[in-house]
């Protein structure tokens, strides 16, 4: 054969030859053998013996399929739009939490950020009132009752839910928790789709996560990410503000203004969280999303479906986390994670329970409590009276003792909804001459004075209220709002401070002590 032929020859053997490996190649990527390894041997044949190979491990080829817990879910996640008679937009931090901060925007899926409309009450025409906020809710049981955010239905007079097959319904209010910012609320429907409760302590660090919920109003909209940290704080980012109970779920799912109230649910569909907050610095999506978990989601819907109210247990403890430099200063050597007690308050379950200042908490139940988010987390699972063991570090010694929970009251008294019809008396506002004398601009009226804290405190019919704890009321609603605030807060002296004046000219303050109306 001559010398060119052979060649020629040579060549072609060699592009089959390719051809053939890089078919077997793109089969081996496009078609990968679940959990198979190969084992490229070099050297000798007795190299694998000897350690001398390289192992290729191939990814399973469904280990990323979401489209089963995406048909599951999207049918129990709801749109929710809230209604208002509107008077204009205030930029202060009206709401608490995240509002008024350039870093954390609640769904509202409105624009400007954390821009928000004031609704005032005093119209129940549904012509006059506009949409104030959008957000998402998550079915959590086939005859109406659907979990979302407070931030969502906060001052809305008229909610509409809106099913992913389009039927809508109005909604009422169940209740709120203002502290973990869920509420539930419910439709007069049955048959719904559900989607189930998971149980987000099992999840991982790492572990994907479906994100569904209705943002900028793109119905049954679905995303995915990771779980990129459990437990997470925010507080540190909003410059110490207090979040109340923080110990968020943190995923790069991208999730945007009206997927607040959403689900986040793994890959078998279990609902794991829900869809709270982001961190941003426009109002939209920007890298990271966070969740409130269900194990304190399932704790407060139980609570409001079954009380009205949120059940809180606390320990009565200051805490931080537990630093090195804290460790240093106070010679601990036998941890290096840990809740740190800064005091120890009077009638509190850790006062009972012998904790002391400077102790460091490490365990309850047998949970780690690494940092404060997981001992919030924790805590959230139990109500006044439950019995809880506490694992902690005193002398770099540990030490486990049995703890019985009490609220912030130092009880274990059933918490309930109050209303403002505890007060006693009806309001009305004053006549324009009656203000003019007196040199008001606004204020409101008791009327109708009868048995309740109003009277209790000595104040008599007639008296004109301007003032409720530093803040000028003009209507009945700026009343019941305050009232609302002051009762769904975890401070245990809720009390209203009132400046008014009486038509005679006299002005009065009186200290109305609310912590009995619970």
């Amino acid at each position: 054969m001559k010398l060119y032929q052979k060649v020629v020859m040579l060549a072609a053997g060699s592009a089959v030859i390719g051809s053939v490996l890089t078919a077997v190649a793109m089969r081996s990527v496009m078609s990968p053998t679940p959990l198979a390894a190969d084992v490229v041997m070099s050297g000798n044949g007795n190299a694998a013996a000897q350690g001398f190979y390289t192992v290729s491990s191939r990814l399973p080829g469904d280990g990323t399929d979401f489209t089963v817990a995406a048909e599951n879910t999207i049918n129990g996640v709801v749109s929710i739009k809230s209604y208002a008679t509107p008077r204009g937009y205030s930029r202060g931090n009206q709401g608490g939490g995240f509002f008024g901060d350039p870093f954390f925007e609640y769904f509202f899926g409105q624009p400007g950020g954390n821009q928000r409309q004031t609704p005032q009450r005093d119209n129940n025409d549904e012509s006059a009132q506009q949409q104030t906020g959008l957000g998402s809710g998550v079915i959590i049981s086939s005859d109406g009752y659907i979990v979302t955010n407070n931030h969502v239905i906060d001052g809305a007079e008229r909610l509409e839910v809106t099913l992913n097959d389009n039927h809508t319904y109005n909604a009422t209010v169940v209740g709120t928790d203002p502290t973990t910012d869920i509420a539930l609320v419910k439709i007069d429907a049955s048959g719904l789709p559900v989607i189930p409760m998971g149980d987000s302590e099992n999840l991982k660090v790492g572990e994907w996560v479906l994100a569904v919920g209705n943002p900028f109003g793109f119905t049954s909209t679905v995303t995915t990410g990771i779980v990129s940290a459990k437990a997470r704080s925010i507080g540190s980012a909003t410059h110490g503000r207090s979040m109340g109970i923080e110990s968020y779920i943190q995923t790069d799912a991208a999730v945007n203004p009206g997927n607040s109230g959403g689900a986040l649910v793994n890959l078998a569909g279990e609902l794991v969280g829900i869809n709270t907050a982001i961190y941003s610095q426009t109002g939209n999506y920007a890298g990271y999303s966070f969740a409130v978990p269900t194990t304190i989601v399932k704790k407060v819907v139980a609570d409001i479906r079954e009380y009205g109210a949120v059940q809180r247990a606390v320990l009565g403890i200051g805490i931080s986390d537990l630093t090195p430099e804290r460790a240093k200063k106070d010679g601990i050597t036998a941890v290096t994670q840990g809740v740190y007690v800064g005091s120890v308050n009077d009638r509190s379950s850790a006062r009972e329970a012998g904790l002391e200042a400077g102790d460091v908490i490490t365990k309850i139940n047998g949970n780690s409590t690494d940092n404060t988010a997981q001992l919030q987390e924790q805590l959230s699972k139990y109500r006044p009276g439950d019995k809880i063991s506490l694992t902690y570090i005193r002398g770099n010694k540990s030490h486990t003792v049995e703890v019985k929970l009490l609220n912030n009251m130092g009880t274990t008294k059933v918490t309930v909804a109050g209303s403002v019809t505890d007060l006693g008396c009806a309001f009305k506002k004053p006549g324009e001459s009656t203000l003019r004398q007196l040199g008001l601009s606004a204020g409101v009226q008791v009327a109708d004075l009868q048995k309740g804290k109003f009277k209790d405190a000595g104040i008599r019919e007639g008296f004109i209220i301007y003032s409720v704890n530093d803040n000028r009321v003009s209507s009945p609603d700026d009343i019941e709002k305050i009232y609302n605030a002051i009762m769904k807060s975890d401070s245990p002296d809720k009390v209203m401070f009132l400046r008014g004046v009486y038509p005679t000219g006299q002005r009065r303050y009186y200290a109305v002590d609310l912590a009995d109306a619970e």
